[in-house]
């Protein structure tokens, strides 16, 4: 059922704001992360899970380019993706505050991009192609956020957010 909302949402969202410049940018936070100790644990069998689900959920998505921070878990949430559409996963600094969100916005013009981050960044992310403080950073427990924006330039953009 979840699956069908999302494609629902999605189909209707690219109707309403369809444009030939436009980029989809869908944001999420990493999965579950193991508890191991360091500072870059990897995902934790829940995780891996929710990064599969994730897969199956936008399998029929057409996806242009993937981005992650350089960090096991953020980079494991977009790794089946990755392997379903064939894609590489490019890192991005996590501390560069969204200035690299308009080159992304000019590279993949009228194209969807996945960004993979944390619960720190992805909501700062969301608020600069928004171009409002509309979001706080989520609370350390919180895997489920899923944001879908659509831009034609950092700092306009259009918001859908759904839990997964």
């Amino acid at each position: 059922m979840k699956k069908i909302t999302l494609t629902i949402f999605l189909f209707a969202f690219a109707i309403i704001s369809y444009s030939q410049d436009q980029t989809t940018f869908i944001l999420v936070r990493h999965a579950e992360k193991a508890d191991d100790g360091t500072r870059n644990p990897p995902l934790n069998e829940m995780g891996k899970e929710r990064a599969n689900y994730l897969s199956d959920l936008l399998s029929r998505q057409e996806i242009d380019g993937l981005y992650s921070t350089p960090f096991k878990r953020t980079m494991e949430t977009l790794q089946p993706i990755a392997d379903q559409q064939g894609l590489e996963i490019k890192n991005y600094d996590p501390f560069a505050k969204g200035e690299w969100l308009q080159t992304i916005v000019e590279k993949h013009g009228n194209g969807t991009v996945i960004i993979s981050g944390h619960s720190n960044t992805i909501p700062a992310l969301a608020n600069a192609l928004l171009g409002e403080e509309k979001f706080e950073q989520w609370d350390e427990s919180d895997y489920s956020n899923l944001i879908i924006i659509v831009a034609t330039e950092v700092g306009n953009g259009k918001l859908v957010r759904l839990k997964f």
